[in-house]
């Protein structure tokens, strides 16, 4: 596993020096090959109707591309009847969180502008779970979010060392992602789950990359938020961080959430893999 996930940064490493030569890809105009988005994302005509009145914006995890992050979720969004929106941000996601959370900001305004929709749902993996916290706390999403939905969120950060060894390489978010970092005390000072949206945190105990998976969890009022780990439900749900945006239990998840008003049904029970 630690063989995996060091080749993978390196792969990350070598993508990123090319990202950066193509500058941000995080505007809905820009034209690279790595913008490509996921299955039924990204139609900039489409209208949120009364069952489903936000519109969903999706937010890559660190070293993500918005194709693969997506690729089995956002057309289960679509399927569903939710505009779907996702995009690239920071340099496959390396730079420092705050102007992640600039661009997330910058996006949900043109989503909003092409829909018509007063808020939107985020959902995000990883990084993207935790960075639209910043977004709703410092830069005025508190009133534009109705739903946030965490996919094994970076909450309190990771103490895979690889997090570090990264960071002082090639990836500044990596070290914001640190137990402890100033970004994780600005993050979590005071309210975890400012008033605005509703929260969902999804998480596994499987999880490899938040180390703890517990760093995932956040405190907040039970009206507001819903903490659930995967194997609570389904025991024996094998899915780990990277693919977690490909389980079927996942997916069930979210649409509970995004379906109802306040965070995920707590008591919700999916369909597990195999049945149990």
């Amino acid at each position: 596993m630690r063989l995996r996930t060091t080749a993978r940064l390196l792969v990350a490493a070598a993508a990123g020096a090319a990202l950066s030569l193509l500058g941000p890809v995080a505007s809905p105009a820009s034209a690279s090959v790595l913008d490509v988005p996921p299955k039924g994302a990204n139609d900039w005509s489409c209208k949120p109707d009364s069952a489903h009145p936000q519109p969903v914006v999706l937010v890559n995890g660190t070293f993500k591309l918005m194709a693969e992050n997506w690729a089995r979720l956002s057309p289960a969004l679509k399927e569903a009847g939710y505009c779907v929106f996702a995009f690239n941000y920071g340099h496959l996601e390396t730079d420092p969180v705050p102007q992640a959370a600039a661009e997330l900001r910058d996006f949900v305004e043109a989503v909003r502008g092409a829909t018509g929709a007063a808020k939107v749902d985020i959902v995000g993996h990883s990084q993207g779970g935790m960075m639209p916290r910043y977004y709703v706390k410092f830069l005025g999403g508190a009133d534009k979010v109705d739903d946030l939905v965490g996919i094994v969120p970076s909450n309190h950060g990771t103490e895979n060392p690889l997090a570090l060894a990264a960071g002082y390489t090639f990836c500044p978010s990596c070290l914001d992602q640190r137990p402890g970092s100033e970004l994780m005390k600005k993050l979590n000072a005071g309210d975890e789950t400012p008033a605005g949206p509703d929260y969902t945190v999804i998480t596994t105990r499987h999880d490899e990359v938040v180390i703890p998976y517990t760093s995932a969890l956040l405190t907040g009022p039970a009206e507001h938020l819903t903490n659930t780990v995967l194997q609570d439900t389904c025991p024996l749900d094998p899915f780990m961080h990277d693919q977690a945006t490909k389980d079927p239990v996942v997916a069930q998840w979210v649409l509970n959430a995004l379906g109802r008003k306040g965070p995920a049904d707590p008591h919700f029970q999916p369909r597990c893999l195999g049945g149990a």
